[in-house]
This record gives structure tokens, sequence and C-alpha cells, in this order.
């Protein structure tokens, strides 16, 4: 059995702390203000889908694509009300959620023919969600290899495509 290997990514404390500093425009902010979390403000920005991101509008539920994206298609599917917890949830806003997870993943796989996927959740701050106030599951496609060292050494992503790209690729198909 080997030893555990630990890689540090210390610039990330950094990102999580400003993010929810007062230093930030209410609307850059990761917790909720007086207009709503992170997630609200954007479903009810007035902007067009193109420019927010988001995929699809559901009467319960919306699709949005990570604006800090682990690789390219990952998105995120987000009830329209927040909840911390998945059994805040209403029934119907569930069932919604996990309709809209099942089309998201279907898009995923017809716009990028991934050879994985990951879909999950970060339940609170503890849980590693970066906006624990308004739950939200990730989608988005995987391939053997796709890890490297870039993010850990040199605090980068290496993405092939950029995100309105994404958005583009994946709205097509939606």
């Amino acid at each position: 059995m080997s030893e555990l290997d630990r890689l540090w990514a210390g610039w990330r404390r950094a990102y999580i702390d400003a993010a929810n500093t007062d230093a930030l425009p209410a609307d850059q902010r990761l917790e909720a203000t007086v207009d709503g979390t992170l997630f609200e403000r954007l479903l009810n920005s007035g902007l067009d889908d193109r420019e927010s991101l988001i995929l699809e509008r559901g009467p319960r539920c919306f699709a949005i694509m990570n604006a800090f994206p682990y690789t390219n298609g990952h998105l995120m599917v987000v009830p329209n009300e927040p909840a911390e917890h998945l059994d805040q949830l209403a029934e119907e806003v569930f069932e919604d959620l996990w309709k809209m997870i099942r089309r998201a993943t279907a898009a995923v796989q017809a716009a990028y023919d991934p050879p994985g996927m990951n879909v999950g959740l970060n339940i609170g701050h503890a849980g590693g969600a970066g906006v624990p106030n308004h739950i939200h599951v990730h989608v988005l496609p995987r391939w053997r290899g796709d890890t490297n060292f870039m993010t850990s050494v040199a605090g980068a992503r290496v993405l092939p495509e950029t995100i309105e790209s994404s958005w583009e690729r994946l709205r097509e198909v939606w």
C-alpha cells in the first residue's frame, strides 16, 4: 500500500474568502443578499439567456453554465427558489429538478460524447458548496486522463473552448 499524497490548492482559500466579503459588489457575492441568492439574482437579472448563460428556464428549475467550470460543458441544475437541503424542496420541485438533470445529462452526452460524467451536489460549506444557501446539482462530462496538475501547480485550468462556445454547443442540443 502506498502512502497517500496530498496536493494543496492554497489559492482556493483566497477565492472563497473574497467571494463572501463586503468588498465585492452585492451582485457578485456568493452569499444571499437582500436581492436573493446568487442563483436568484442570475435568474431574475433580466439579462438575455446567452449573456447570463442560462440554458433552460422551467417553472420550478433552471439550468445554467458553471462560471468556474472544471471542464467544458460543466453546467448546473438549480431550483428557482432557494433551499439549503434536498429535504426542503417541495415534492414537485424535487421531481422537476431530477427531470431537468436527466435532460442535462442527455444534452452533455449529445454535445460532447464523453465516456463518463459526474452528477453531484455539494451541500453546505463543509460539503464544498460554493453557494451553500441555494442547492444546485453539477453535471459535467469526463474523459479518461482529463485530470492533470495544472490546477494544483499553476492555479489554472486548461479548457479548450470558451464558456460561450460551451453554452452554444449545449443549447443547440438541449
